[in-house]
């Protein structure tokens, strides 16, 4: 193919592809006099390309990359599988007063703004906002039934949140010391992609099984250990309050 063909099969504008020559990210042409020609494998190539560029990455990486064409695409199947959510949730889409209705009738702008920054609504323009996690909103909804203050369950996420980074960062770097360098130091060999591949699908819902399965028997001691100070402090409060009235009555009957 010359490279008006080229493009046309690629779907590439012909400036695109001198470009991506220059950047020395396509093989050469096989030139015939004054004529280069190009196959399949450019074809591949510019397939590839477009794909890196969708993922996210920009013409640099897609270079280092493009060194191994293996990796290059095996570096889309793992960003895919890093960019998969745990579930799919269906999206809500919610203007001003439903989320005043949302927010126990008090969706102050602060309180929007501050629910904007911590992630959970993404302004989607005309006044309405996408929520990010229903999931979450249906939690505050309990919340809001249970007569919490919405700024306090603010404070709870933006503190969740915090402990989340830390375990997340924890995990990733689980992956990567037990999975990702042992990987690397056999040479990456191709038959092994899948495998990393598959502990990095498998880490997701591991880590949140884990997470839970940590935190439940915590939960559970700190209410029982909370909610039994609780009740000594009333208990010695009441105790406190009928000896004082013994003490009140004696008086009075003397």
């Amino acid at each position: 193919m010359t490279i008006e063909q080229l493009a046309m099969a690629s779907g590439q504008s012909v400036r695109n592809i001198r470009a991506h020559q220059s950047r020395g990210l396509l093989p050469p042409p096989e030139v015939r006099g004054r004529t280069g020609f190009y196959g399949a494998v450019h074809v591949e190539r510019l397939r590839l390309i477009r794909e890196l560029q969708a993922e996210g990455f920009n013409l640099t990486a897609i270079s280092r990359l493009l060194e191994n064409e293996r990796f290059g695409e095996e570096a889309i199947n793992l960003r895919q599988v890093l960019l998969a959510g745990f579930e799919t949730e269906k999206a809500e889409i919610l203007d001003v007063e439903e989320l005043h209705a949302r927010f126990g009738g008090e969706a102050s702008p602060e309180r929007i703004k501050r629910s904007t920054k911590l992630g959970l609504l993404r302004p989607v323009g005309d006044g309405r906002f996408e929520v990010t996690s229903p999931r979450l909103l249906r939690a505050g909804d309990t919340l809001n039934e249970l007569g919490v203050d919405p700024d306090l369950a603010l404070d709870l996420i933006e503190q969740l949140q915090r402990h989340a980074e830390a375990a997340a960062r924890s995990f990733v770097k689980l992956f990567l010391e037990g999975v990702w360098k042992p990987f690397e130091a056999a040479g990456m060999p191709d038959e092994r992609w899948a495998d990393v591949r598959t502990a990095l699908e498998r880490l997701r819902p591991l880590a949140s099984e884990a997470y839970l399965a940590v935190f439940e028997p915590i939960m559970s001691q700190a209410a029982e250990d909370a909610f039994g100070r609780e009740l000594e402090r009333l208990r010695r409060s009441g105790k406190s309050s009928g000896s004082d009235g013994r003490r009140s009555r004696s008086r009075r009957h003397r």
